[in-house]
């Protein structure tokens, strides 16, 4: 699984309430099936904290970040250090 673009992952978080298999493809350049595993995973923790699904097949973008180690915190204080270097991608 290879990390996901910085700015990616922010715009998804801040867009999107619910992702679905295709934008975790996207995220993490991993197959649906693997896709689907790692959204399966977050579904049980959501309901386990009694988190909604909205949309049938979807599941929280917050709930999932955090599942998988997201900080947005972290990702936009690289962003940010990464703009004033000149470095962004």
């Amino acid at each position: 699984m290879k990390n996901p673009d910085i700015k990616t992952a922010l715009q998804m978080y801040y867009t999107k309430p619910e992702i679905f298999t295709d934008d975790i493809v996207e995220l993490f350049c991993v197959g649906k099936s693997t896709a689907q595993k790692m959204k399966n995973e977050v579904r049980k923790v959501m309901a386990e904290k009694g988190v909604k699904v909205w949309l049938p097949h979807s599941v929280n973008t917050k709930v999932a970040y955090e599942m998988w180690g997201l900080n947005i915190t972290d990702l936009e204080a690289r962003l940010e250090k990464l703009q004033s270097l000149g470095m962004e991608t």
